[in-house]
């Protein structure tokens, strides 16, 4: 009886969310990205990452991202990964600036694996972040952070077209969903889901270039509005190894 009155709540609160009017803002972005890998050893490694972030529709600055992860390779299929990550948000709406940036300051833990199955790759990570904003009104910044948590899975596949010594062709396409928890989230458990595809062409051993496609929709803090992305991503992968490989 308790499982049947817990099945009939959850359906009824979903019927109901299903009924909720939702606010939803169209908007497209461009994403560039350079992203450096640090081989250390066969094992660790050092991953650094700056991203800026703009709107094309009304043409302004959204973000940027500086990232810095160390990485452990436990197996050749496993490999987990911890690190900071800052972000400076100018908008999240390019109608409304306010004339400075909100920072926010988070730690990042993940879990990835992968297995190749000939010219496929399967790859799934499990991420864990910890994010702190930096309180704001629409006048400034105010004193102290609000902290969040979110959860994170991604399922992806990638297809080698072709391999030649030091360059290759691959396609990439993954969906990435996006939870919200901690005490602070009230309305928007679910933060977002993103879909992504691209094409990456390895240029030499060390350099590789990836242009995709991003579908990003996302709830926001009041439940009711809903930011629906279209996004362009540009991205320079450059790799350095401090070993040489046996």
């Amino acid at each position: 009886m308790k499982f049947i009155y817990t099945l009939f709540l959850f359906l009824a609160c979903g019927f109901l969310n299903a009924q909720t009017k939702k606010n939803v803002d169209h908007q497209s972005l461009l994403w560039t990205r350079y992203y450096n890998i640090l081989n250390i050893t066969n094992k660790w490694s050092l991953h650094s990452e700056f991203d800026n972030r703009v709107f094309l529709n009304s043409f302004e600055q959204n973000l940027y991202v500086i990232r810095i992860q160390g990485r452990y390779k436990i197996n050749p299929e496993i490999e987990i990964g911890a690190g900071y990550v800052y972000f400076s948000v100018a908008t999240q709406d390019p109608e409304v600036t306010y004339g400075f940036n909100v920072p926010e300051y988070r730690g990042q833990q993940d879990l990835t694996w992968k297995k190749e199955h000939g010219k496929f790759t399967l790859n799934q990570r499990f991420k864990v972040e910890e994010r702190f904003f930096h309180n704001a009104n629409k006048e400034g910044l105010l004193p102290g952070t609000t902290f969040f948590w979110r959860f994170r899975y991604r399922l992806q596949g990638e297809y080698s077209f072709w391999k030649k010594e030091n360059q290759y062709l691959k396609a990439i396409i993954n969906d990435e969903l996006m939870i919200n928890g901690g005490k602070n989230v009230a309305k928007n458990t679910f933060d977002q889901n993103r879909i992504y595809a691209a094409l990456q062409f390895g240029v030499n051993k060390n350099i590789a270039l990836e242009l995709g496609y991003l579908k990003s929709f996302q709830q926001r803090a009041s439940g009711v509005d809903y930011f629906n992305r279209d996004i362009i991503r540009f991205t320079l992968f450059h790799k350095i190894n401090l070993y040489k490989k046996e």
